[in-house]
């Protein structure tokens, strides 16, 4: 696969480097003073064998000699001094780069990251970034020190004889040829590693992050199998990039070392007829031999660049994603949310033609505890999702306090909103961090306030050290119900109008259940809540209950009034009462005086498929 804009990729790449100009000017004039110090070598090695050597000048010897050691050690000096500023402008440029990619991910819906393998996500701002960054660094020098080359050898063995530099460039088409046809496959091949590294990574991030089921299931052997499998797919393609990019040095010297055979053999020709001096010859042969290294580099730089385009392609792709759900122009910042809720005949759709959600409506007055419950696929996380902009509805509208929440800026929307979630992400750091998270300008008294209404307060002071102990990756190193607590607090801390609560106890034993649900009550007083929950007795006193179906509502009311209806809610309640189990759902105890009737089985109409 070849950049659909090699052109228009490698120009936006160069823009990176734009704010340095004075930077660059000056590694552009130490790299030319350093090309012609190099080229003025061999010149001055043809002068000292014909007039010094010859003549048997010995002073004429030692001058020139001396020329010959300041031209070497003033363009060492040049060129370290060139690469030291341009490794300092290509890290600078790496680190905007780095920049720019990360805040705009920050700043794109939730969809994009739905739709892309995390591996490709890990990849774009490591591996791709170094491609480029070694094209950065090292490349800009090496083209122009490889183009002043080749043309300051072109003048000086056209002005030392035009014959010789005739010959010289027999084997110039042919090399040329091979840098072309075998770059052009390199190119592919190098993308199509970019693009491989980046689903292996994927799968390794996977596959460590679920490492406890992989080792429950006994399934070591196949993960290292399908590791093994897609380990040899990118050692496949990588060595066949690699296998292209290394044939062209090695012809490259091939087409110079008969160069250099023929020029001498030519120029020993004319030395016998008169017609140059044995000095010019061996000026000639150095400069031959020097025509090739920049035609090596040339084949470098170009696999470099082949590399660096391919990453910097997906790059750009990325930074060219708008994102689907954005402010209003004229969006207005919300006040304080009295958490009045209305959906008003919502549609929504993850993918074109499937609707998830069909004509949604409901209302939270402020205050209110409303319920979700619906099979797996159902639409309730959906309607949360849409509740908190993570997505916006095809069809009618969702208010708060009378104002569509379209016309409101989504950071002051979901600094409103708290969230507590079954899987619970907690960040690298300390226990106070992760509480400041809801809410930065906190205090540490804050914190401790907030842990202490979560009922969290008790164990993390018995942590090594207490609210300053570290968190591992994913807190591993708290319980499940311990996370979910800090979550509460997290919560709390942040003081949010509306809360939505999606199956926060579904994964706790019943002591932790008590003491979350202690918690929340007294994280949801006064607040509007939207609770899904598997375990049926933690909404028995929800103000409404929505049974959610094939993205309908097909049922609500209060818990009471629905076991009176006898439909989908008495049945599923019931089923678990019995030890049962509807889909997904556990175990709870009924209400004293509350009817026990045998329950039917239920047939489950299940809601389509989709990301709930």
């Amino acid at each position: 696969e070849k950049p659909r804009d090699a052109r228009g990729t490698l120009r936006r790449l160069l823009g990176y480097l734009g704010d340095y100009k004075v930077h660059l000017l000056m590694v552009a004039a130490l790299t030319v003073l350093n090309t012609l110090l190099s080229l003025a070598a061999p010149y001055l090695q043809g002068v000292a064998i014909d007039r010094f050597i010859a003549g048997g000048d010995r002073a004429g010897l030692v001058r020139i000699t001396l020329a010959l050691l300041a031209t070497y050690v003033v363009g060492a000096a040049a060129s370290m001094a060139a690469g030291y500023l341009m490794a300092g402008v290509g890290q600078r440029s790496l680190w905007k780069l780095r920049r720019d990619l990360f805040h705009h991910i920050q700043g794109l819906s939730l969809d994009f990251f739905d739709s892309r393998p995390t591996g490709d996500l890990m990849s774009w701002p490591t591996n791709d970034v170094d491609a480029i960054g070694q094209a950065l660094t090292a490349n800009v020098t090496q083209i122009l020190t490889s183009t002043l080359t080749v043309v300051g050898i072109l003048v000086a063995m056209f002005s030392l004889n035009t014959k010789l530099a005739l010959v010289s460039l027999l084997v110039f088409p042919l090399m040329v040829f091979f840098t072309a046809v075998v770059g052009s496959r390199t190119r592919g091949s190098f993308q199509q590693l970019q693009a491989n590294l980046g689903r292996l990574n994927g799968f390794i991030s996977e596959t460590l992050g679920g490492q406890r089921v992989v080792v429950a299931y006994n399934q070591q052997e196949t993960v290292k199998k399908e590791f093994a499998s897609r380990n040899r797919e990118v050692k496949r393609i990588g060595t066949r990039a690699l296998i292209y990019a290394m044939l062209v040095p090695p012809l490259v010297g091939i087409l110079s070392n008969a160069n250099v055979a023929i020029v001498a053999g030519v120029g020993g020709y004319l030395v016998l007829q008169g017609a140059t001096t044995v000095g010019t010859i061996a000026a000639f042969i150095t400069y031959s031999r020097r025509f090739a290294d920049p035609l090596r580099h040339f084949a470098n730089l170009y696999n470099n660049l082949l590399a660096a385009l391919a990453g910097a392609e997906r790059i750009f792709e990325v930074l060219d994603t708008e994102p689907t759900v954005v402010d209003d122009p004229e969006a207005e910042t919300a006040p304080r949310f009295q958490g009045h809720v209305c959906f008003e005949e919502v549609d929504f759709e993850y993918r074109p033609g499937v609707r998830v959600l069909k004509k949604v409506s409901l209302e939270a007055k402020p205050g209110e505890m409303v319920a979700l419950v619906g099979p797996t696929g159902a639409g309730k996380t959906t309607i949360v999702n849409l509740l908190t902009r993570f997505y916006d509805p095809q069809g009618g509208r969702i208010t708060i306090d009378g104002k569509d929440i379209r016309r409101l800026r989504k950071d002051s929307l979901r600094r409103q909103l708290g969230i507590v979630l079954q899987d619970v992400f907690l960040f690298s750091g300390s226990v106070l961090d992760n509480i400041r998270y809801g809410n930065p300008e906190a205090t540490d008294e804050d914190c401790v306030a907030a842990a202490k209404l979560a009922n969290a307060h008790g164990f993390i002071t018995r942590l090594p050290q207490g609210y300053h102990t570290d968190l591992r990756e994913r807190a591993v190193n708290l319980s499940q119900g311990q996370r979910q607590l800090i979550s509460i607090a997290r919560a709390i801390v942040a003081d949010p109008s509306i809360l939505v609560l999606d199956e926060a106890t579904s994964s706790v034993d019943t002591r932790t259940e008590a003491q979350i649900q202690e918690a929340l009550h007294r994280l949801m007083e006064g607040r509007t809540s939207f609770v899904i929950a598997h375990r049926l007795s933690t909404i028995r006193n929800a103000d409404q209950v929505l049974v959610i179906l094939g993205g309908r509502v097909v049922e609500r009311g209060t818990h009471g009034s629905l076991m009176a209806q006898r439909g989908y809610y008495y049945n599923l309640y019931m089923s678990q009462f019995k030890g049962t189990r509807g889909e997904g759902y556990e175990y709870v105890k009924l209400l004293p005086g509350e009817p026990t009737p045998r329950p039917r089985r239920l047939e489950g109409e299940g809601g389509e498929e989709a990301n709930t």
